[in-house]
């Protein structure tokens, strides 16, 4: 099983941050590998927690796979889960956590994105093929989702 874990500090709120992360619908316009995006069923299941059935569609050149997970959003402690409940994976699991940056000028709004992924494809042929490419899209996860904050957020700045 690979794991990745990576901390960022970005120069947008926590809130902002978790909001962008937890809206799943738009990851085909910037997310690595990521095609297409299709909710399935999203409910509340307490105060500031939001559970989403989404399929996604990861895609390199001619090879292309569907999985469904299991997207947890709290906002209450700012951290968004995600679990493989179907497709390629043997085992795959996302966590995201935002937390205030500690800045010695406290009028700055920044956080720490926390990330950390772990994964392991069902098949070896499937792991040889997209391996590779789904390795290297993981590791751009983090810079992809601050660029994009940068674009969305920079008119509050």
């Amino acid at each position: 099983m690979k794991r990745y874990h990576t901390k960022k500090i970005v120069s947008h709120s926590s809130s902002d941050m978790f909001q962008l992360v937890s809206d799943v619908e738009n990851y085909p316009s910037f997310v690595p590998l990521c095609e297409k995006m299709r909710i399935k069923s999203r409910h509340a299941t307490s105060p500031g927690v939001v559970t989403i059935v989404a399929e996604m569609t990861v895609g390199f050149k001619a090879v292309c796979e569907r999985y469904s997970s299991k997207v947890v959003c709290d906002e209450n402690n700012f951290e968004i889960n995600v679990i493989a409940i179907d497709g390629p994976f043997r085992h795959l699991k996302t966590c995201w956590r935002f937390t205030k940056a500690m800045d010695q000028d406290s009028a700055l709004n920044r956080c720490l994105v926390d990330f950390t992924i772990e994964y392991e494809f069902k098949s070896i042929t499937l792991g040889l093929i997209m391996g590779a490419m789904f390795d290297k899209a993981v590791h751009n996860y983090t810079e992809a989702f601050a660029k994009r904050a940068d674009i969305i957020f920079k008119s509050k700045a």
